[in-house]
């Protein structure tokens, strides 16, 4: 009887979803403080949608810059501990093979069962640190364009979520019969209703 292939799909944009996240949240949240808080002074839709825009971009800038150094910290965390690993492999070998060792018996693997597997990692040093890498540190390689990858996604969700509860206001600035006022409540209700459908997504 023929078999149908098994396919398994996973989840792999955790980091992804995680910088959008962080964009949309601040995106969405910041103009709006902004622009509601200038309604109150001023009774010109003008001058909010030009501080509005002024904060998305100044504001998906920073944010952007940080999710870059973020993920330069990163690589250069990982690059510094791999190094550490390559030494501590070459000059105490007999403590990382215990730390190994450490490591199956932590998933239930009795020295018997892991000394042979010890024995043939310790023979292949760039698998070895591999090994340790990932299961003595937790650490994955990153990749080597995350942090510019991290910078875009995060600085464009914070124009995408800006953008948002400043649009009332630039309905009420082309559209001379939207009043400001009218225009802060509809920025209020559509900035309600985006968090709502963004945390039900998430």
């Amino acid at each position: 009887m023929p078999q149908t292939r098994h396919v398994e799909r996973h989840f792999t944009a955790g980091e992804t979803v995680r910088d959008i996240v962080i964009g949309m949240s601040d995106g969405l949240t910041v103009p709006f403080a902004l622009a509601a808080g200038l309604t109150g002074a001023i009774d010109s839709a003008g001058i909010i949608v030009t501080a509005g825009l002024a904060e998305i971009a100044a504001g998906s800038i920073a944010m952007g810059l940080g999710g870059y150094f973020a993920g330069k910290s990163d690589a250069e965390h990982y690059a510094k501990e791999r190094e550490r690993e390559k030494r501590e492999v070459k000059e105490i070998p007999e403590e990382e093979m215990r730390e190994v060792a450490q490591v199956f018996h932590s998933y239930g693997l009795s020295k018997e069962e892991s000394e042979p597997i010890v024995e043939a990692l310790s023979k292949h040093p760039q698998k070895w640190v591999d090994f340790m890498m990932r299961f003595e540190l937790g650490l994955e390689k990153p990749d080597p364009k995350r942090a510019f990858v991290s910078a875009f996604t995060i600085a464009a969700s914070y124009i995408a979520g800006g953008l948002i509860p400043l649009a009332p206001y630039i309905v009420s600035l082309y559209a001379k019969r939207v009043p400001v006022a009218t225009a802060l409540l509809l920025s209020v209700a559509v900035t309600l209703i985006a968090l709502l459908v963004f945390g039900f997504i998430n």
